[in-house]
């Protein structure tokens, strides 16, 4: 098991950062690529070894692309084998046992022994990372790191290496040789992670609750209990994953870096294309910038243009997890996204912004049943009662499991637009602003330390990615 919760926040984070700000500066790369291990290897210290490798790979090629840049064919087969060697050890410690079992259901392959290799946690995250700095290398976007340490820190910074944001290395090169810590960046950073903490504990794992109370009852739930089921789940992921993006991003300035932001609000897009632009940002512009862009992107033929889409929304659902309902989850919305842009897409932009955020928040939301059911039967029978399949309007047993959750979810769905950033903005006076700040801060560590302290239910939801 990984660092108990209670364990990073009281003993680990704060020794952590102690250590930090108590060595020089020129030791910090070296101190957090050493941290960074420990966190890492915690549970399965094999796995050190895995991300040692892709380190050790990536430093290599980049630092190669970078001296022979004037040989473009030389520089073009060390981008490629360096791509080649980390999508093979993606390849094969995520997607084997995949594959083998693919295999094994046709008779000619029947034989085939099972597989049952264990998944890194986080490795599609610091993978693409890795890949990002020797084609970024390649394009002549940055300069190749000379210092493994620092490359070493990029690639494992334990505060995004597991649940992300992706972070591309030339985004954050300079940061890597030359940070200026100060206390108003360390403040904001601990702001931030708070909020983030709030949002998983007190608002995802609940919601993960109520989805996992109400599934399992069925039909009874009647069929408002079976869309409340689901849109619970689309609250549980949507918390849980920026809670874990606030997380890092937090954690990321209480050491002196800035993340890109990850998540905008997804939730009040009025169209599918929008909630892609909102949703997991980080990941959405690596595909545009090392898959679409390159594939030709929208400059090309209508045809051409539709297969880019759909080799990169292929890929995105495929990244996601090693299962059929991944790919077909990123098909979904591919085939979404190509009808608002090639057939109802302006009349959708006319339409009352109502119907407009209906539209979206209902493809959105059977999208998260696709995604959640890997037993294409169990998720037929789940959505055929969502659709009049269950035994009436709303069960009883249902109808007060809910009641109890009704205030939070009303909550949840405010927490989910800009209703109290723009609220917190309009706050005149900065004094009173920052000592709410801190009071709440201090209110939600406490509570979400009670809560840790009591709840056995703390699902990682990301452990397949």
């Amino acid at each position: 098991m990984y660092f108990s919760s209670l364990i990073f926040l009281f003993v680990y984070l704060p020794a952590v950062l102690m250590i930090y700000y108590l060595i020089p500066s020129k030791a910090r790369n070296a101190f957090l690529l050493f941290v960074n291990l420990i966190f890492y290897g915690w549970g399965e210290p094999v796995f050190i070894l895995i991300m040692l490798l892709s380190v050790t790979v990536n430093y290599i090629f980049g630092y190669l692309i970078e001296k022979n840049r004037e040989n473009e064919r030389l520089a073009k087969a060390f981008v490629l084998f360096s791509v080649i060697i980390s999508l093979g050890l993606l390849g094969i410690f995520k997607y084997t046992n995949f594959i083998n079992g693919l295999l094994r259901q046709i008779s000619l392959f029947a034989a085939l022994p099972k597989t049952n290799i264990p998944l890194p946690i986080g490795i599609s995250f610091y993978t693409f990372q890795a890949m990002s700095y020797t084609i970024d290398v390649y394009r002549k976007d940055t300069k190749a790191q000379k210092s493994i340490i620092s490359f070493g820190t990029y690639v494992s910074f334990f505060p995004q290496l597991i649940a992300g944001p992706i972070v591309r290395y030339k985004d954050i090169a300079r940061q890597l040789e030359e940070r200026h810590e100060n206390i108003g960046q360390f403040a904001s950073g601990v702001r931030r992670f708070v909020t983030g903490l709030a949002k998983k504990v007190l608002i995802a794992n609940q919601m993960g609750l109520l989805w996992d109370t109400l599934r399992p009852m069925g039909a009874d739930n009647g069929v408002i209990g079976a869309w409340i089921g689901i849109i619970a789940y689309a609250m549980q992921i949507y918390f849980d994953f920026s809670a874990y993006s606030d997380m890092a991003i937090g954690l990321g300035r209480m050491f002196g870096f800035e993340f890109m932001e990850n998540f905008n609000y997804p939730y009040i897009s009025k169209s599918i294309t929008e909630f892609w632009r909102r949703w997991h940002i980080s990941l959405g512009t690596w595909f545009r910038d090392y898959v679409y862009i390159p594939l030709g992107g929208n400059r090309c033929s209508m045809p051409r243009h539709i297969f880019n889409l759909f080799v990169v929304w292929a890929l995105t659902g495929f990244w996601h997890g090693a299962s059929i309902n991944f790919v077909l989850w990123g098909i979904y919305f591919f085939v979404l996204l190509v009808l608002e842009k090639f057939v109802y897409g302006k009349p959708l932009a006319k339409a009352p912004a109502p119907i407009q955020h209906i539209y979206a928040l209902f493809f959105i939301v059977m999208g998260w049943a696709l995604f959640y059911f890997e037993d294409f039967s169990e998720m037929g029978v789940y959505i055929s009662y969502m659709f009049g399949g269950a035994k009436g309007i709303l069960g009883a047993d249902a109808a007060s499991v809910i009641l109890g959750y009704m205030p939070l979810m009303l909550f949840s769905a405010v927490i989910c637009t800009p209703i109290t950033q723009v609220i917190y903005r309009r706050m005149k006076k900065p004094g009173f602003r920052a000592a709410a700040e801190l009071g709440l801060c201090a209110l939600l560590l406490v509570i979400c330390t009670a809560a840790l302290v009591s709840q056995s239910y703390n699902p990682f939801l990301y452990f397949r990615f």
